[in-house]
């Protein structure tokens, strides 16, 4: 069986009431993350000119703005997705590079809540969801992550698949619905270069192209039916170097979804293996900055494409710099969403610091990119002492993991501005999300 039917009978087969209860749990988990970032994303320039523009074009209320107010079912999954990823602290998942819980969530929130689905409806669509976008996104990587930005391509993808789900689509249905998705599937790294707002479109728009996507199957609209292997397909047109075999091995014995690695620093994740050694360090030992005489980051290649800026010129830069990462934790001991600001972004110490830092790509490290997304941190003291640290998997790895309990005090930091009523609400439904018996009351009023 070819790539594109396969996953869509395993979409059609995937049984809500079978999952097994630890997929659930961590299924919540995931949803309870994606709440947490969206909320801190809402009051943030570029996710206001979008509501801004949401409003101006109107459209049915379907389903909820997590800024307040409802619109149509696309435009909240545009709006919900955008808002989930801009604060940089969402969910990834190494071997595909995707932050999927920024395009599946919100596509599928969007979705049940208009059609009034169950609480396990959602979980199944999520696990699907994540379970399609990773496999597209690890047969691809790392080659096409040069170009393109997997959660977007990738993740369109993983929208479709959750808003297939919760529609009740036919197989052949779903593989029309993943034509369509795949023609649509975008989203250049080329913004890196001014750190432009594209970044936070990305996910708004693969949710939003993955609904729109199941919504035109629905009605009899037709995709290519080999839009992943086809000749002019999205493996050969999207990627030098890709495993079709990895769309089906183990499908359906497994959940990708407890793959999936949460973060504890608001920056690019390939910046947090250096912030945890560093942060290790500080525990270990007194260090002052002023008695470090030079850094040395040592890593894989595809950190450096994205994260070797020695001078970021603003807060958003700062999170893609691998250099200001790794002083901004040595000076602040944190590299919380506090910790970004324009004040750290100029700081004295923190700029100093940066101008004794090297980053350079270690090839064994390199060599075991992705499964591993690994550091080495040497700091050189004044006095000649060298102090060396190693990490394979950052925290929040399931290699490294955090606890529930962590990640319930990182929703109520990133929803400190929600009234104590709104947080607890959010906190009690998703941890009984399964029993839910309409999505529809989901987001408190």
């Amino acid at each position: 069986m070819k790539a594109s039917q396969a996953l869509a009978r395993y979409i059609v087969d995937l049984d809500d009431e079978q999952l097994p209860r630890e997929v659930v749990e961590f299924a919540k988990l995931c949803v309870l993350d994606w709440l947490g970032s969206a909320f801190a994303g809402i009051q943030k320039p570029a996710i206001q000119m979008i509501a801004e523009l949401v409003g101006e074009l109107g459209g049915h209320g379907q389903s909820t703005l997590i800024c307040g107010g409802r619109s149509s079912v696309v435009n909240a999954a545009l709006l919900n997705g955008a808002a989930s990823h801009i604060v940089e602290l969402d969910d990834i998942h190494k071997a595909s590079i995707i932050h999927a819980g920024t395009v599946v969530i919100p596509a599928a929130l969007a979705v049940a809540e208009w059609k009034q689905c169950s609480g396990s409806e959602l979980i199944a669509a999520i696990v699907a969801g994540y379970e399609v976008c990773y496999r597209i996104g690890e047969a691809v990587t790392p080659s096409h992550y040069y170009y393109w930005h997997n959660t977007a391509t990738c993740g369109t993808f993983g929208a479709a698949a959750a808003a297939c789900k919760l529609l009740g689509l036919s197989e052949a249905q779903i593989v029309h619905a993943l034509g369509s998705a795949g023609t649509q599937a975008a989203g250049l790294w080329e913004f890196i270069a001014d750190g432009a707002m594209s970044k936070h479109l990305h996910p708004g728009k693969a949710a939003m192209n993955g609904i729109l996507s199941a919504l035109l199957a629905e009605k009899g609209f037709t995709g290519a039916s080999k839009i992943l292997e086809g000749e002019r397909g999205f493996f050969k047109a999207m990627a030098k170097e890709y495993d079709e075999t990895r769309i089906t091995a183990g499908l359906g014995e497994r959940y990708k979804i407890t793959e999936n690695s949460f973060k504890v620093h608001a920056s690019c994740r390939h910046t947090h293996h250096a912030i945890d050694l560093v942060l290790e360090l500080l525990r270990d030992f007194d260090l002052d900055p002023q008695e470090i005489e030079r850094i040395h980051v040592k890593t894989y290649q595809v950190a450096l494409h994205i994260t070797d800026n020695p001078q970021p010129d603003s807060v958003y830069a700062a999170k893609f710099s691998l250099q200001f990462c790794t002083a901004l934790a040595f000076v602040k001991g944190r590299a919380g969403l506090a910790e970004f600001s324009e004040d750290s972004l100029w700081d004295p110490a923190v700029r100093d610091l940066m101008k004794r830092i090297e980053v350079s790509v270690s090839p064994d490290i390199d060599a075991a990119y992705p499964h591993k997304w690994a550091a080495t941190l040497e700091v050189v003291k004044t006095d000649g002492d060298t102090l060396t640290r190693h990490a394979d998997y950052p925290r929040g790895d399931v290699e490294n993991p955090v606890t529930r309990q962590e990640l319930i005090e990182k929703f109520k930091l990133l929803t400190g501005a929600l009234p104590a009523a709104q947080t607890n609400h959010y906190l009690a439904v998703t941890a009984d999300l399964e029993r839910l018996a309409d999505m529809s009351v989901f987001f408190s009023r």
